[in-house]
């Protein structure tokens, strides 16, 4: 009689069970069911392109006729090129460059933007306009303000009495002007990450700051700026990604020029596949960036756990 009242009790258990089972595997068909689109897109134009890049790397292809196996060819041609490793090695100072500056800079906006005053959205908004802006829009201004002969930088270096700048146009200077174009362009959303990080610091740690007898200075120091942590990993690894496929900027100002001095490594990659038609090496080199950027990208959420106390995501 115990076990035929365990049996049933078990199976009255189940029972009540199984509706709220079969809730969670509607709820579980139906989370896939909205993601799948994603997934499919993601994977069609994501992971699909990348298997196929890795193929083409390993043979000698136009991009228009079947193409004809040649091993690792196009890797060691990548290793005896040295426009390759121009572009890496400038590729490598843009990134030095770009992303420290626009971190310092974005950080004393951000704190300023932080402020309560009369007309701070439109003081937000206008600090995020840059990053909206087309890429075409940009280049097309910077390289009227940059230009040599009648910008109106140079006007007012000469009005100055300093000397006149070649900036796109001379070899020394145009890698530095692509960087402060991209600054520009860039340091809206790093002060946005930034200001929503210093809009969440707890009031009660600046207060308690402020009975402790720390100054406005001081508590920022102190208090602030080591909670702004994770917002800066997740910016350095953002911007650094960013860098590393520098493309689109490259492409509308200076094509790559003067003699190379503003190549880096995904406009040399374009050269490569849609100028000269080497899709091969094209491939090549866009999977030996594909492995830097993780490389790069692990390497960085690594440290910024070990020497963050604040969770970084």
């Amino acid at each position: 009689m115990a076990v035929m009242a365990a049996r049933s009790a078990a199976r009255q258990k189940r029972q009540r069970s199984r509706p709220g089972s079969r809730l969670r595997r509607g709820d579980h068909f139906a989370g896939w069911g909205f993601v799948s689109p994603a997934v499919l897109l993601i994977g069609v134009f994501g992971l699909v392109p990348v298997v196929w890049s890795l193929v083409l790397s390993f043979q000698e292809t136009d991009l228009t006729s079947p193409g004809t196996w040649s091993g690792t060819s196009n890797y060691q041609r990548m290793v005896h090129d040295p426009v390759f490793w121009q572009a890496a090695r400038q590729t490598l100072v843009y990134c030095v460059l770009f992303v420290p500056i626009t971190m310092g800079v974005a950080v004393p906006i951000a704190v300023l933007l932080n402020q309560k005053v009369r007309g701070m959205t439109f003081y937000r908004m206008a600090v995020f306009a840059p990053l909206v802006t087309s890429t075409v829009a940009t280049g097309v201004i910077f390289s009227w303000l940059y230009n040599p002969q009648f910008g109106p930088i140079n006007a007012g270096l000469d009005k100055l009495g300093l000397p006149q700048q070649g900036f796109f146009q001379s070899s020394g200077e145009a890698l530095l002007s692509v960087v402060g174009m991209t600054v520009w362009g860039w340091v809206g959303f790093a002060v946005i990450i930034y200001l929503s990080a210093l809009q969440n610091v707890p009031g009660e740690l600046l207060e308690a700051a402020a009975l402790d007898g720390c100054g406005r200075i001081r508590a920022f120091w102190r208090v602030e700026l080591p909670l702004l942590a994770p917002a800066s990993a997740f910016l350095l690894v953002w911007l650094t990604i960013n860098a590393l496929q520098l493309f689109d900027e490259v492409y509308v100002t200076t094509k790559g020029g003067p003699l190379h001095a503003s190549t880096v490594l995904v406009y040399y990659l374009y050269q490569q596949a849609f100028m000269n038609f080497d899709g091969g090496y094209a491939a090549a080199i866009g999977c030996a960036l594909f492995m830097v950027i993780l490389a790069v990208t692990v390497v960085q959420l690594w440290l910024g756990r070990r020497t963050s106390h604040f969770e970084v995501s």
